[in-house]
């Protein structure tokens, strides 16, 4: 018998990706509609599950609040499943009959999902229904703290897909979790691509793996409020999306950053919401409390509500308070609550203008939140499009809760608990994780552009669209030489050639046909020789020769 517990996690994970792959095997030859039917099934159960689902990881993890883990646990099952179930993952995904080519979708095979404990149940119904929806296996590693709620998750939905007629073993959870059962997972052969959600380490494990994997940065998410903003909706909107499950998302709002006259106005309404505003000491108290020496957040206070905030760090924080807030003047790593903190506290700057603002924003993401979000208050378009154009977030939210904005719940991005940062967060993508991204695309290409004749003519090429050199200078006598004008001054007789336009006109020589000395032109009966000398000469004083 295997006692030592890595062995055992090991062990478990190689079996578990055997039945994956098996399963996967039979899987991938079902048809859209049967892959639906198992689809359907899987967010119907966890549909049903949400509340029990959403309890058991609050008592588990002690992060959160049951009623918003009940609401992101049904957006992960209802939302998921109405935005994706039209999606066509099986045969000719798309045809292009001018370009001719057919799209036909393949699996990637087994995923190797990591899930966080932060969302323990979300984050396993999601990648579960996005892994089977592109006809994947799929084995999920729980976070140590979320074993077992993250595992009835799995279990719920994968008994659900069996009744559907999945093959047994698609679904998989790791029981026994260790470390070392973790990194089997994602460098097994039989695993295909990973979906990473965790802490930085985690990730950096997952894309050092040698596998394709889809990791997530952090996101030290910025909220500017413009002079221009609807203040009263704008503050309501801050308070419900950093005090939603107690600040777990990692979309949701680390720092305010206030148009300077506006800024009473959002204090006022700060207040009025019950926010508390922490003094200079007690911002360094609760600073201690939430980042560790080394900047990472303590693990004990995430998610937790701001009286146990304040109970830790020795602060008496009323019954009504659902957001801490911290004044600040610094941005950096050094300054604790300027950074991500996952949990109700937000920082508050002062700005003088948009500008000023932009650039306390991007400060705020390069302390670690590159790529992942930003959000913005404002009625004014050129200050929308400025952050828009230029902040280095790929998911900028405008007059909306950045938590669940960020999500898709109220926004049209597409429906996630997976944010990916692009290359900013050191991401392969920037998108919100989605079934496609588990989809090879095969193509079958027809030939449009036949070998025979050959298409290299030895004429000169030049990109469509592209106006003329315009440091050319200009040659007046070009209308004299052109195809539509002899030289006899006729504009519907036939011409000699003129000159390629591709040639810069210092090469350019009037094409003169002499081979009949007698043929005279214009009125005064010039000869062939005596029209040439005249071209010559004027462009001797034109500067062209």
């Amino acid at each position: 018998m295997i006692r030592d517990t890595d062995l055992q996690s090991i062990q478990q994970v190689r079996t578990l990706l055997k039945r994956a792959r098996e399963a996967q095997q039979i899987f991938k030859t079902f048809s859209q509609e049967q892959v639906d039917r198992v689809f359907a099934a899987m967010a119907e159960a966890g549909y049903r599950a949400a509340e029990p689902l959403a309890r058991l990881a609050v008592e588990e993890t002690g992060y959160g609040k049951v009623g918003d883990k009940i609401l992101k646990n049904k957006f992960a099952t209802r939302d998921v499943y109405e935005a994706y179930i039209g999606m066509r993952t099986v045969g000719v995904l798309r045809e292009d009959k001018e370009k001719g080519i057919l799209e036909i979708g393949e699996p990637v095979g087994v995923v190797a999902a990591i899930i966080p404990t932060t969302n323990p149940t979300s984050t396993a119904l999601f990648k579960g229904l996005i892994a089977i929806k592109a006809r994947n296996g799929i084995v999920v590693s729980p976070h140590p703290r979320a074993v077992n709620c993250t595992c009835e998750a799995v279990r719920i939905v994968a008994e659900a897909a069996e009744r559907a007629g999945a093959p047994s073993g698609l679904i998989g959870c790791i029981t026994t979790v260790h470390l070392a059962g973790t990194q089997e997972l994602m460098r097994a052969r039989e695993t295909s691509v990973i979906l990473a959600t965790g802490g930085p380490g985690l990730v950096r494990a997952a894309y050092s793996a040698g596998k394709p994997a889809y990791g997530v940065g952090p996101g030290n998410v910025p909220v500017y409020i413009d002079r221009s903003a609807d203040v009263a909706k704008a503050v309501a909107d801050v308070i419900a999306g950093k005090s939603f499950d107690w600040g777990t998302l990692c979309s949701s709002e680390q720092a305010l950053v206030v148009d300077e006259p506006v800024y009473d106005a959002v204090v006022a309404h700060l207040r009025e919401k019950h926010a508390y505003f922490l003094n200079d000491k007690e911002v360094e108290q609760v600073g201690r409390v939430l980042v560790t020496p080394q900047g990472g957040i303590n693990p004990e206070l995430v998610g937790h509500s701001p009286q146990a905030i304040g109970r830790a760090a020795g602060i008496y924080i009323p019954d009504d308070v659902q957001v801490l807030v911290a004044p600040l003047q610094a941005i950096g790593k050094e300054v604790p609550l300027s950074r991500e903190k996952l949990s109700p506290v937000l920082a508050l700057y002062r700005a003088r203008d948009w500008e000023d603002g932009c650039e306390k924003c991007i400060e705020l993401l390069k302390i670690g939140g590159m790529g992942h979000t930003l959000a913005i208050h404002a009625r004014d378009e050129h200050v929308i499009m400025q952050f828009g154009l230029h902040k280095p977030a790929f998911r900028i939210l405008v007059n909306t809760p950045a938590s669940i904005g960020a999500v898709g719940y109220t926004t049209g991005l597409d429906p996630s608990m997976t944010l990916g940062c692009g290359s900013l967060g050191g991401n392969i993508t920037a998108d919100n994780i989605s079934p496609k991204h588990l989809l090879n695309i095969k193509r079958v290409a027809y030939e449009t552009k036949p070998l025979s004749p050959m298409r290299e003519t030895g004429e000169t090429w030049r990109p469509s669209g592209v106006s003329a050199r315009k440091s050319e200078p200009h040659f007046p006598y070009q209308k004299a030489l052109s195809s539509d004008v002899s030289r006899k001054g006729s504009a519907t007789t036939k011409s000699e050639p003129k000159p390629s336009p591709s040639m810069p006109h210092k090469h350019r020589a009037p094409a003169v046909t002499v081979s009949n000395s007698e043929r005279k032109y214009g009125t005064s009966g010039l000869s062939g020789e005596d029209v040439d000398q005249i071209v010559v000469r004027f462009l001797k004083e034109r500067g062209l020769q």
